[in-house]
């Protein structure tokens, strides 16, 4: 399964590189207001919305042990991870396209759980599958699915929109993925609706490579710094209960805290606001997903972690690395 990583900040790990150099080399055109860089793509069109196209590959063997796990869960998850961008665009999810590469050991009824667990998720958020491509080969199994929806709201949030003094908050808690949350998690669509109901955020991701991070990505695009509170980061249950540790001693919770912010797959939501939204949002939050606020966005550059004892570390971005040559 993925492995962790830390002391690399997004601009120096290879697969960052790459989407910097593409981006680049692709430019820009004025149809599209928002291309490579973010959680999804934005598109201009009439009717006051922009349309959002997301896409992500998977492969057995890094994002899911299809031995262990079964075809249902890992097509889930394909398309689980792409609803889980337009969330954290603001958006919602309008039809789906899925090519698979199926190894050749497996049968057809192999093959259609897998596009069932596609299917079954698709259908719980009115986001179904309207094309795509399928191969097979001697290889593991690859599936990758691409999104096409919509903005709930004029305009996409983005990550390059934090201001200092805004409130940073996430939903839900983090760490321990691995356990089997990583390919059931639920998309914060639901969230990410009542979220713009009541707030106005200015910058928005969701919490794929972990915390540590995702955060780098909102700070890098918008210009700012951050300080995080150690103490105020919400630990899942999974860690504690799988991590053998009591929870007693100081290098326990230390333990628990790095679970936190570097093991990533939790597909929280990640966001800033002004404060004032913040406390409306506090007092008129109803949904059953919890919100934590966990620091501030400040001037300058950079991420400090703020420790119980008041001392501040550079937060590095830990998580997942994909290896490039």
């Amino acid at each position: 399964m993925p492995t962790r990583n830390s002391g690399l900040t997004p601009t120096t790990r290879p697969e960052f590189e790459l989407i910097e150099r593409l981006r680049s080399v692709v430019g820009s055109h004025p149809r599209i207001p928002l291309g490579i860089g973010d959680d999804a793509a934005a598109l201009a069109c009439d009717g006051g919305r922009e349309t959002l196209v997301a896409t992500d590959m998977l492969l057995d063997g890094v994002h899911f042990l299809v031995d262990e796990c079964g075809p249902y869960l890992a097509g889930r998850k394909a398309l689980a991870v792409n609803l889980s961008d337009l969330a954290a665009m603001g958006g919602r999810g309008l039809a789906s396209f899925v090519s698979i590469a199926l190894p050749h050991s497996q049968p057809m009824s192999w093959a259609d759980e897998l596009m069932q667990g596609v299917i079954d998720l698709g259908a719980e958020w009115n986001c179904p599958v309207t094309g795509g491509d399928t191969n097979s080969w001697n290889g593991p199994l690859v599936i990758n699915v691409a999104v096409v929806g919509e903005t709930l709201q004029p305009q996409s949030i983005r990550r390059s929109g934090a201001k200092p003094g805004d409130a940073i908050v996430v939903t839900g808690a983090l760490g321990g993925s691995i356990h089997g949350r990583h390919l059931r998690f639920t998309p914060r669509l639901e969230e990410a609706a009542e979220l713009l109901r009541i707030a106005s955020p200015h910058a928005m991701i969701d919490i794929s490579d972990g915390l540590s991070s995702d955060i780098q990505h909102i700070l890098a695009a918008s210009g700012v710094g951050a300080r995080i509170e150690a103490a105020a980061i919400p630990v899942h249950p999974d860690v504690t209960l799988h991590s053998g540790l009591a929870g007693l001693h100081s290098e326990d919770r230390q333990a628990w805290l790095t679970h936190a912010l570097n093991d990533g797959e939790d597909f929280e939501l990640l966001f800033t606001l002004p404060l004032g939204d913040w406390e409306r949002l506090q007092a008129e939050w109803r949904h059953p997903t919890p919100l934590t606020r966990i620091g501030v966005v400040t001037e300058g550059q950079g991420c400090m972690l703020v420790g119980n004892s008041g001392e501040s570390v550079p937060l590095t971005a830990g998580g997942y690395v994909h290896q490039f040559g």
